[in-house]
């Protein structure tokens, strides 16, 4: 009856037996190392078209004259004592404990549950064990860890129940380092030498989230700043620039120059060094005015203790320096571009503030980047040139007429426009700058005067013109669109992925809370395969029947369409019938539901 069946529904595949399976698994362990999974592919030694997946399935479904019900891990865990992962053997505390004092023996600590494998054991883990013994699997009750297992029966120090900590406590631990290192501990100094399994940096931790009896808040540094004095890195006191041009000033007279950010420590100023100086001047940290460095202070101080008289300058003078700086260097110079070449004491900082500031005989008002753009065309992101929309225009029409898209403020270099981008010109339409009124992007400013399509502002939509579109679709290529289907053909610019965002999320005047499929769905009826309607053993067995009336042949997951099935396809129901979707109870198939039913 079974061959007929087999004969019935086309099937040629040869029985099984057990002993032949055990072979097969063990030549498989002799040439891996490992036993054999459903994912291990196919068979070497089996018959062509033979795999450990094919043979799993018939031990579940009893096909190929096995009994059904096992599984190929259960069978080689009853067979060849095999770990099966989806029922791994109970585990006692006795067991957990033998395996951590091994483990304890052999590398000096005891395992966490970060330690990995467990050595000598049929494939445990540390990780595992902790798992069982915190949710009560395998045989333990449940409720501890294996952290907790080790503190009660070994001792161990387990690192979530630490036992409480006060100040004098750390304090004295500190005043211990101080006297053996003659600095005082911080966070990343380590062990405490006088309290085993102690850190710093778990005492920093505890003190800056409350942990161990400690209200929560502080830290090591503010703790010992507060009781012992010293300097927090945090929490330094304010700095005045009076304060500053003095101990440059005592630098000065000790060394006979006036210190930079890498002249070292200041010794009237115990903790503070010139670079952390620096630092606090450029982002105006310790109550210091930003924007300032240590060099510009130094050298406003130098010129106000030292008064010279200065030379008078022209502006052909500076462009001529100007000139050959570009000469020797590849580029224009700037305000910190140092000391200008071949004239001594002077630098492009002073002559930049004599420009600008009318000084030493120049009449200009302008800054040294102004000049050099006004005199010699060097392009400025500060003084860029005037723009026109009429420009702007023509430079957007040839770039649609190049690439067949309106730029945006992505399209990077303006073609035929040195040192123009389409991002700089969209900054200067929205800001107002660089002669334009417009308070416009460039997306909407060619939205206006081109009629380009503006992402950010489009048009309204409406279902009715959404469900014209997907006909006009069908009709066309034979198929109902879906999001991922490209432009719409009727409606230039569109795109069905956008339709679809609109309709989920309320865009562009429509509703939202509903896809393209199904609204399809829902106003034409066509098949959403996001929401499939629901299968039952019956219904299924009724189209297996009609194929057979009509084809003489019973259908298999390969049978493509389901005639009268309303968009259903044999293999989409074998899959719902082996993963219970549908409404399925699953782990059957379309071959076991036809068998069993001719048996």
């Amino acid at each position: 009856m079974r061959r007929k069946l087999r004969r019935r529904r086309g099937s040629s595949r040869p029985e099984l037996a057990v002993p032949q399976i055990l072979a097969w698994a063990d030549a498989h362990k002799r040439r891996t190392g490992h036993w054999p999974q459903i994912s291990a592919g196919p068979i070497r030694e089996g018959p062509v078209g033979e795999s450990w997946r094919k043979v799993d399935t018939a031990l579940r479904l009893g096909l190929r004259g096995l009994e059904g019900g096992s599984s190929l891990a259960q069978l080689l865990a009853e067979q060849r004592n095999a770990r099966n992962q989806t029922r791994p053997p109970p585990l006692t505390v006795k067991q957990i404990l033998g395996w951590a004092d091994a483990h304890h023996r052999r590398t000096g600590h005891w395992p966490t549950s970060t330690s990995g494998a467990i050595k000598d054991s049929q494939g445990e883990t540390w990780r595992a064990v902790d798992d069982a013994l915190r949710l009560g699997l395998r045989g333990v009750q449940g409720g501890t860890s294996l952290a907790q297992l080790l503190s009660a029966e070994r001792g161990v120090r387990n690192h979530r129940k630490l036992p409480p900590l006060s100040i004098r406590q750390i304090l004295g631990w500190a005043d211990a380092y101080h006297r053996r290192h003659g600095t005082w501990p911080t966070s990343v100094s380590g062990p405490i030498d006088d309290a085993p399994g102690e850190t710093w940096n778990g005492v920093d931790t505890a003190l800056h989230l409350g942990r161990r009896g400690f209200p929560g808040g502080s830290s090591l540094s503010r703790l010992l700043a507060q009781k012992r004095g010293t300097r927090n890195p945090k929490q330094l006191p304010p700095l005045t620039v009076a304060q500053l041009l003095r101990w440059a000033r005592a630098y000065r007279r000790r060394t006979g120059q006036w210190p930079n950010r890498a002249s070292g420590t200041i010794p009237e100023a115990p903790g503070e060094n010139w670079s952390a100086i620096h630092s606090a001047l450029v982002t105006g940290c310790r109550g210091l005015p930003a924007g300032l460095t240590l060099a510009r202070l130094i050298e406003h101080q130098a010129a106000v203790a030292e008064p010279s008289p200065l030379p008078s300058l022209s502006v052909p003078q500076i462009l001529g320096w100007a000139d050959a700086y570009l000469k020797r260097h590849g580029v224009w110079p700037h305000a910190r571009s140092g000391p200008i070449d071949g004239v001594p004491g002077e630098t492009w900082r002073t002559v930049d503030q004599a420009l600008h500031k009318n000084q030493r005989g120049l009449k200009t008002g302008m800054t040294l980047a102004q000049l050099l753009s006004v005199h010699r065309g060097r392009r400025s992101r500060h003084y860029a040139p005037r723009l026109t929309e009429a420009q702007i225009l023509a430079w957007a029409d040839a770039h649609r007429k190049r690439t067949g898209e309106w730029p945006n403020f992505r399209s990077g270099p303006i073609a035929g426009a040195p040192g123009e981008t389409w991002r700089g010109i969209d900054a200067a339409l929205q800001q107002r700058s660089r002669g334009l009124r417009g308070g416009l992007s460039l997306s909407r400013f060619l939205a206006r005067k081109r009629n380009a399509r503006n992402r950010n502002n489009l048009p309204p939509l409406k279902v009715s013109q959404v469900l014209a579109w997907a006909k006009a679709h069908h009709r066309r290529t034979g198929s109902w669109p879906m999001s991922d289907s490209g432009p719409v053909a009727d409606a230039p610019g569109e795109t069905w992925k956008s339709i679809d965002l609109s309709l989920r999320w309320g865009y562009r005047g429509l509703k939202g809370g509903i896809s393209l499929a199904r609204l399809l769905a829902r106003e034409l009826g066509v098949r959403n395969r996001a929401s499939l309607p629901v299968l039952t053993p019956e219904r299924i067995r009724s189209w297996a029947e009609a194929h057979y009336r009509r084809t003489g042949t019973w259908p298999h997951s390969k049978s493509g369409k389901v005639f009268g099935g309303g968009g259903e396809t044999w293999s989409g129901i074998d899959q719902a019938l082996r993963g219970g979707y549908r409404g399925l109870p699953g782990n059957s198939s379309l071959s076991a539901l036809l068998g069993g039913e001719r048996v």
